[in-house]
């Protein structure tokens, strides 16, 4: 990666709903910042082999401030890229394993009676860190699926009418196995929309899987943590200095008005969505070692950050009856809209 001129970039303005907030001083040169995120990307795929693409937009996530959905199918490797990601930083991180039984209280807390010092205590629930991963979280019912709602949108919790402020950087990262497999509860619309993106790892090449069966431990896989909370808090901030040209942004606008018009779908893109594909666009520029973003950021990043967040309609569904269907409907839009020069 290239060392930029940092005095060329300008504040964006542009952050999503309720995260307006001023930007911490941002200590590192643009050098230093791109080894520490060399060096996390070497982290992760010590963990996960021959996965460069997923490790990467991983990592877009997490400078994006968001949150994200790994889906696939059970023994690929969904847990282990969420515990590389969280372990990687040296930060607070709680795992929940989510099950039919689990309540809202065993994420969030529970306010208990202290009867020695006569008063009602507020006792925090795993949801008070940094990483949270919920592991298999549409093994759990909506009603505890929905405790994650304020937390990954507000970075707060509120119990018995009193606001809980998490911890920063706070991520949930999420794993689900798919919605065929049995003993399952899809996530509505209004939780999906607050994963920035959705992830699907797939199987290995053969290479990488006979690499994965000569270095199998039985202890699983060493994870190194390689930063700290204030250096992602840091490079957080820098996300938010990368160029984004105005006709990128009209061109993220047609593939969102896009999503809301066309046949196969009944639900499209929110603004909450379009914000998403316009900080993942910084971000992956920034991990890329530009100061500004490219029409192939914006490309890259559309299947993840917006096929799970519409709903094909029941026609199209039942014509083609495919998982990827949303992300084989986003590829489509992408290649009726011209891409700016």
């Amino acid at each position: 990666m290239n060392p930029l001129k940092w005095g060329e970039f300008s504040i964006i303005a542009l952050m999503a709903q309720r995260e307006i907030m001023e930007a911490p001083p941002v200590a590192f040169a643009p050098p230093v910042a791109f080894a520490k995120l060399a060096a996390l990307e070497l982290a992760l795929g010590s963990a996960i082999r021959g996965k460069a693409e997923v490790l990467r937009l991983s990592l877009v996530c997490l400078l994006s401030r968001g949150h994200l959905l790994i889906e696939d199918v059970p023994g690929v490797g969904k847990t282990t890229l969420a515990q590389a990601l969280a372990r990687s930083v040296d930060c607070g991180f709680h795992r929940l394993q989510f099950t039919s039984d689990m309540l809202p209280s065993d994420v969030v807390g529970v306010t208990i009676y202290n009867a020695h010092a006569e008063a009602f205590e507020f006792k925090q629930g795993p949801i008070f860190t940094n990483f949270l991963l919920a592991d298999e979280i549409n093994r759990t019912t909506p009603k505890t699926q929905s405790a994650l709602l304020e937390a990954m949108n507000e970075r707060q919790v509120t119990i018995d009418g009193h606001s809980h402020v998490l911890p920063t950087p706070f991520m949930v990262i999420a794993t689900q196995n798919p919605v065929e497999h049995h003993g399952t509860y899809p996530l509505p619309e209004s939780q999906l929309d607050r994963f920035l993106m959705r992830l699907r790892i797939g199987y290995p090449d053969a290479a990488s899987e006979r690499d994965i069966l000569r270095n199998f431990a039985e202890s699983g896989p060493a994870f190194e943590r390689v930063l700290s909370a204030d250096d992602i808090l840091q490079l957080q901030a820098m996300v938010h200095r990368v160029v984004v040209d105005e006709s990128l942004v009209d061109y993220m606008l047609a593939i969102v008005e896009k999503t809301r018009t066309h046949d196969s779908l009944a639900l499209g893109v929110s603004p909450r969505g379009s914000q998403a594909l316009y900080r993942a666009a910084q971000a992956l520029a920034l991990v890329e070692g530009r100061d500004y973003a490219i029409p192939d950021d914006i490309k890259r990043l559309a299947g993840p950050i917006f096929a799970h967040r519409v709903v094909v309609n029941a026609r199209a569904a039942l014509a083609q009856r495919r998982g990827d269907l949303g992300d084989r409907i986003i590829d489509d839009i992408l290649s009726q809209i011209d891409v700016p020069l």
